[in-house]
This record gives C-alpha cells, sequence and structure tokens, in this order.
C-alpha cells in the first residue's frame, strides 16, 4: 500500500501544527529548488520549453560555451529535470515531462503578477 502524498493546495493543506513535514521529502525538495537556483540552468529549462534541442543550439541561443552548457545539462539531467536521445553523434536535451514546464510556468506567472 502507498503512502498517500500531503495535498499542497490551500483550501486542503493542514494547519502547521497537524503535520509534521517529512524530513527526506523537505530534503529532496530543498534540494529541487537548488537546482532552480542557477540562472544558466534556468535559462537553458527556459530554451527547452520550444522543444528538444542540442547543446550547439542550447549554447548559440544563450552565447555560451558549449562545455558550459553540457555541464549545466548534466546536472540538470541528474537532477530528472531534462531527458535526453542520442540520434548519431547528436545528443538533444527536453524538458523531462510536464512538472518541468509547470514549475518554470508559475515561477515566471508569480514574478510577473
Amino acid at each position: 500500500m502507498m503512502a498517500k502524498k500531503p495535498s499542497l493546495s490551500a483550501e486542503a493543506a493542514p494547519s502547521p501544527a497537524a503535520q509534521t513535514p517529512d524530513e527526506d521529502l523537505m530534503y529532496d525538495l530543498a534540494e529541487l529548488f537548488r537546482i532552480f537556483g542557477d540562472s544558466t540552468r534556468v535559462k537553458i529549462l527556459y530554451v527547452l520549453l520550444n522543444g528538444e534541442k542540442c547543446v550547439g543550439e542550447i549554447s548559440e541561443l544563450l552565447t555560451a560555451t558549449q562545455s558550459a552548457v553540457s555541464h549545466q545539462l548534466r546536472v540538470l539531467k541528474q537532477a530528472k529535470l531534462v531527458k535526453y536521445r542520442r540520434e548519431g553523434k547528436t545528443v538533444y536535451y527536453a524538458l523531462a515531462d510536464d512538472h518541468v514546464r509547470t514549475i518554470i510556468g508559475m515561477g515566471v506567472e508569480h514574478l510577473t503578477e
């Protein structure tokens, strides 16, 4: 039997005293937000909102070196925020799933309200 995930909606949120957060979950959540703490990584994710791209395309769009982009893509891949596929010698990167798109979209929405 799977443990029930806590609801995070404002209407259903329990009072702070009623629930102690799971330490492992809170650590993992903090690590996720740490990944978003680097503007180059956020820019890469933003570029990937428009579909998959190879390292060369990303580095050109961001005017960053391919080495720097590759390094940040490795971090994003380890965090399961991007996925990749190989076509011959070229590797294409894309957002891992719609959750990543939602996180970026909600962040932009929050900042532009």
